[in-house]
């Protein structure tokens, strides 16, 4: 059920996702079981927490690091990258859904800032109260993802090629209503909201943290959550003790969109409007982050709690690079060496979970 190149929910989708599909671990059969036993308990704890701990050590360097100590851990400096890394965070776990049940899903980043675009307008060119403006834009994501399920899920287009192209014209949408200039003229109070701390970090966090939390118990506590990852793992397995393939590869869809609204909005709230963008600067970070994430926690397999120190990760050695006075390249390259440091890390440990590696 570990199987590392999943097989995704339609026929189109043949080894889609070169990356671990996950399944309940309590599924397991024996042969899949059996490379474990090679390995002692502290190899394993290690490979678990080899992130956590490289994300310790790479903090522990840059707050000691002549160039950028002076800087790096005061609280100005947490709270903005705390604060910045929020919507890549939301984006990264709207991507875990899609990807548990075997399809990637490319149009996040469109989404999230069509959502951005939405709520600001509302707001802004239409004079629409905060709350319905906040709705309107989380509803269009929601539309989006709903689409996305349909193509997917029913007529069993490649989500490959099916996202991409959703993320595409979207990105001609946006630059079609907004005429490649800014949504400036949001309420202030949602700017505030945006910009404001409490306790000492910033308020959207406690948000983030919230529906991190939510994303974390219905994968991992729920018979929708386990169902997600056995379609993932095997589907035509999946659909042989009755598991409603379509109907949960079209949910996984709709939320990947919902969540992506979220970012949407909170990415209005940081900006105090909306830029006219295609979003794939929200989504590269958060590949990287997803694939990272699946080397950690759970090795092997797509996780929430992995995926947030893969954000963390990235996020916080692209400060220290920055504050220590590397190139404004730095930030994409780095990003790019992540996702396919990341893709190869996790490609492997799936392998090995399902016995194909040694």
């Amino acid at each position: 059920m570990d199987a590392i190149h999943t097989p995704p929910a339609d026929s189109s989708d043949t080894r889609q996702v070169p990356a671990p599909a996950t399944a309940d671990p309590a599924a397991s059969s024996p042969a899949e079981a059996a490379p474990q036993r090679h390995r002692t308990p502290l190899g394993t704890r290690l490979e678990r927490f080899a992130l956590p701990l490289l994300l310790v050590l790479i903090i522990v360097f840059f707050g000691v690091f002549p160039a950028s100590s002076s800087v790096f851990l005061s609280g100005a400096n947490v709270s903005v990258v705390l604060a910045n890394q929020s919507v890549v965070t939301l984006v990264a776990i709207a991507l875990i859904f899609p990807l548990v049940a075997g399809h990637f899903d490319f149009s996040v980043g469109g989404i999230a800032v069509l959502s951005s675009v939405v709520t600001a307008a509302s707001m802004a060119h239409f004079s629409l109260p905060l709350w319905l403006s906040c709705l309107l834009g989380v509803a269009a994501a929601a539309a989006v993802g709903l689409v996305n399920g349909l193509l997917v899920a029913r007529f069993e287009m490649n989500a490959f090629v099916s996202t991409l192209g959703m993320a595409t014209l979207l990105g001609g949408l946006i630059q079609w209503y907004t005429g490649g200039l800014a949504i400036i003229g949001v309420a202030p109070s949602f700017t505030a909201f945006g910009s404001s701390t409490w306790l000492g970090l910033p308020r959207v966090v406690f948000v983030v943290a919230v529906l991190v939390f939510l994303a974390w118990y219905l994968l991992t506590h729920t018979p929708f959550g386990r169902s997600l990852y056995a379609i993932g793992s095997n589907n035509r397995a999946a659909v042989l003790v009755g598991l409603p393939l379509r109907r949960y590869t079209h949910t996984a869809f709709l939320l990947s969109g919902t969540l992506a609204g979220l970012a949407g909005v909170i990415l209005a709230a940081r900006t105090g409007g909306a830029n006219a963008d295609n979003g794939t600067y929200l989504l590269f970070p958060a590949l990287a982050a997803v694939f990272l994430g699946a080397t950690a926690i759970l090795p092997g397999r797509f996780n929430v709690i992995g995926t947030v120190f893969g954000v963390l990760f990235v996020a916080v050695s692209v400060s220290g690079l920055t504050l220590s006075g590397a190139a404004n390249w730095v930030d994409q390259v780095f990003n790019g060496v992540a996702l396919l440091v990341a893709v190869g890390l996790s490609s492997y440990l799936g392998r090995r979970r399902s016995g194909q590696t040694t």
